[in-house]
């Protein structure tokens, strides 16, 4: 198969949401037919005996939340489809925000019964920013909720998206009858069995045939033609080239759980979704049909096998081909790196692959030479930009609790900090280390994985810090600058980088320091 047709066959997504809307069921009745997996797990269940796909940490088991983004690949109808599953907790945002450097489109899960939640709003909006193309998918139809037109009021007003619907449903919750699938002009009937795996579809072209009331009886019917007849009164045309700029966002209704719409959704995204896209990297656009290879890091995960203690560095190829063996050009260090067993993902297997294309996530291993955010190429110096780092917003010290595995905490601390889950700082004034978060859950995360994966204990002790603000050495020459260091000592810090921090109590004591030394530059991200 040519170069050009690998590309224009691949489709690399992202699924978001806020916490509980579906995603990561959404994302296994998706691997069910691709053929990837035979039986779908589910996150929240104690029948079930098998737990989701992708949530493989021990803690995700436990908690029945994602916590890590995991990378799912799996082939459709002669598509090949790379799915990002990300943690929908905003205590993980910032694992989310990096996946979404990576996609070419998203798929964004609401709640019929909760609408539009809060952490929605900030994800899309990030899209928005980056013109991300979206398809909406409103799950959960089998359980009593909103009004479908209420729904996508909200979802315009409160997510700033023009929709279109490519398929409506029949009542909803106890009196859920099916889908009428807009897209594709049939209808597809519920029954309520999830055992069943495909749910037939029947054509109907024309609404108005007796053949419908039949189908779902009189008073329904009568519902449908006249929501439909509504529908195309007031939403746009579906107009692809308008979805791909991501002017427009085509919605589907349907229940994950039961594996209802699920189809309709997947057949019209190979269709219509975005094939590998162009990047901008800071020296210039790099297209995904060039010769030469390039690709960039968005997520390091350590311990992906607890017996090996291995690091996987997560790479989205952006173009040309990487093969195994070959030589690549870490842009950051300027050496050359060769890997002997890159891995690709389908569904739980790991796979060691030869060739992979644009559009592919590949893991390699590592050991300790990358970070987020580094680019691989052959030999041209080029760096992507985009991923962003964020100023933490809890600080805790760290303590060791078992003075015999000091070695193993500092080892645990250094890999689960390169993989980007926390930021380290070290006082100056007596070298104690503070651990600085996004959010809360994840110093629970942190202090589990410590025990488990590197077995060390930790405590934690609170620290009040308002801000983590670094530094800029650009007038360390300066006497106000020497002032500065001596008068604060005690509140400054390094990074792992070994740049300078400055850590403010308060809104009140930051302003100040300002004001008192107004040549000084801080900077609220670790990247100026």
């Amino acid at each position: 198969m040519s170069f050009i047709k690998e590309i224009n066959r691949r489709r690399t997504f992202g699924i978001i949401s806020h916490p509980d809307a579906g995603k990561t069921t959404l994302t296994e009745k998706l691997l069910l037919f691709g053929g990837a997996i035979q039986e779908a797990g589910a996150v929240k269940s104690n029948k079930i005996k098998k737990g989701a796909t992708s949530d493989f940490m021990e803690i995700e088991r436990q908690r029945g939340i994602s916590v890590a983004t995991s990378v799912l690949a799996f082939e459709y109808s002669g598509t090949k489809i790379n799915i990002l599953d990300t943690p929908g907790h905003k205590d993980f945002a910032e694992d989310t925000f990096r996946t979404l450097t990576a996609v070419d489109s998203v798929i964004v899960v609401v709640d019929v019964a909760k609408g539009v939640e809060e952490q929605t709003e900030k994800l899309v909006e990030v899209c928005r920013m980056r013109n991300i193309p979206m398809i909406v998918f409103i799950n959960k139809m089998d359980r009593e909720g909103k009004d479908a037109f209420d729904l996508l009021d909200e979802i315009e007003q409160k997510l700033g998206l023009k929709v279109v619907p490519l398929s409506f449903p029949i009542g909803m919750g106890y009196d859920f009858k099916g889908i009428y699938n807009i897209w594709e002009k049939n209808i597809n009937l519920f029954s309520g069995d999830s055992r069943r795996n495909i749910e037939e579809t029947i054509e109907i072209s024309d609404l108005e045939s007796p053949e419908l009331n039949k189908l779902i009886g009189d008073k329904a019917a009568k519902t449908l033609r006249d929501e439909i007849e509504l529908v195309d009164g007031i939403y746009p045309e579906f107009d692809k080239q308008e979805y791909l700029n991501g002017h427009l966002q085509p919605v589907f209704f349907g229940s994950a759980l039961n594996n209802f719409g699920v189809r309709e959704l997947l057949d019209c995204f190979i269709e219509i979704a975005p094939k590998p896209r162009p990047k901008q990297s800071e020296e210039r656009l790099v297209e995904p049909n060039e010769d030469k290879f390039t690709g960039f890091v968005f997520k390091i995960h350590a311990n992906m096998d607890p017996n090996h203690r291995d690091r996987l560095a997560f790479v989205k190829i952006v173009s040309g081909t990487f093969e195994r063996n070959k030589p690549y050009l870490h842009v950051r260090h300027g050496k050359k790196l060769k890997f002997s067993s890159p891995n690709a993902f389908f569904a739980e297997k790991k796979e060691i692959v030869d060739i992979s294309y644009p559009g592919d996530i590949v893991g390699l291993h590592d050991t300790g030479n990358f970070k987020i955010g580094d680019t691989l190429t052959e030999g041209e110096n080029i760096n992507y930009k985009g991923i962003p780092s964020f100023s933490p917003e809890h600080f805790r010290y760290i303590n060791n609790a078992d003075p015999l595995k000091s070695k193993q905490l500092f080892k645990g601390i250094d890999q689960l900090m390169d993989e980007g889950v926390a930021q380290l700082f070290t006082l100056e004034l007596n070298g104690r280390k503070v651990i600085g978060t996004v959010g809360a859950l994840q110093y629970e995360v942190i202090q589990y994985r410590l025990e488990h994966e590197y077995g060390a204990k930790c405590t934690y002790e609170n620290l009040n810090v308002y801000k983590a603000c670094w530094v800029d050495p650009k007038n360390s020459k300066t006497d106000e600058y020497k002032e500065f260091i001596r008068v604060k000592q005690r509140y400054l810090a390094k990074d792992k980088q070994n740049q300078l921090v400055f850590l403010a109590d308060s809104a009140f004591s930051l302003q100040m320091t300002q004001q008192t030394y107004p040549n000084i530059k801080f900077h609220f991200t670790s990247e100026f």
